[in-house]
């Protein structure tokens, strides 16, 4: 058996030797480069398993999205499961709890996202991209619940009467969600868009249905 596997590797020694004389590279050159191109690349397994993680003010960690190859998953600041965010199918996302029991969905579509309720039969609320490069909360109703204003620093979220509710600031790598009174309620270092990390600041919504919003604006960067 021995034999055979050094008759093998040394047939295939030869074979790259005599490539290597045509082609200006040692034989060693052109082996090395021959099991480079038939190994299979390795995933980075380890950047889908990344957490974007919200810490407070004071640097405690407050609930973070683990990104899994399907989805994430929301968790708490002592890594315990909140809520599953599993793509159901392309442009759907479908959110569970930790019992796996369905709370509704999230669509894509171009320019906006519905967030719908179990059955899937009614839109509970829109998040849409204006014209303008704002964006817009709307309720079941279609009407507006939040108005998203882009700021140079980032985002600000008003009510319909142009009450500030919170600010998102964007700065030294640092995303914040600010109250009006300029108290910061979290924050979050890790890779995720601004407009996505808006979401968390729709106080309507549950915390399950806006780490699922975030987590589809994030895939589409906005669009």
């Amino acid at each position: 058996m021995k034999l055979v596997i050094f008759r093998s590797l040394l047939a295939l020694l030869l074979i790259a030797t005599m490539i290597g004389c045509g082609s200006g590279k040692s034989g060693k050159e052109v082996l090395n480069q021959t099991v480079s191109q038939n190994t299979p690349a390795a995933t980075n397994v380890a950047a889908k398993q990344e957490k974007i993680k919200f810490k407070t003010e004071g640097g405690t960690d407050l609930f973070s999205l683990k990104q899994e190859v399907d989805g994430a998953k929301l968790v708490d600041g002592k890594n315990q499961e909140l809520a599953r965010i599993k793509a159901d199918k392309p442009g759907k996302i479908k959110i569970k709890n930790a019992a796996d029991k369905v709370l509704g969905y999230v669509v894509t579509e171009k320019g906006y996202w519905k967030l719908k309720d179990v059955n899937q039969s009614k839109d509970l609320y829109i998040f849409r991209r204006q014209n303008d490069g704002d964006y817009k909360l709307e309720n079941t109703a279609k009407k507006e619940v939040y108005r998203i204003k882009t700021r140079n620093d980032g985002y600000e979220i008003e009510t319909p009467d142009k009450k500030s509710v919170y600010q998102v600031k964007v700065k030294a790598g640092k995303i914040s969600l600010i109250k009006a009174s300029a108290a910061t309620v979290f924050s979050t270092k890790s890779q995720l868009s601004p407009i996505a990390f808006t979401c968390f600041g729709f106080d309507i919504l549950t915390r399950e249905q806006q780490a699922a919003l975030a987590y589809a604006v994030n895939l589409t960067g906005g669009k």
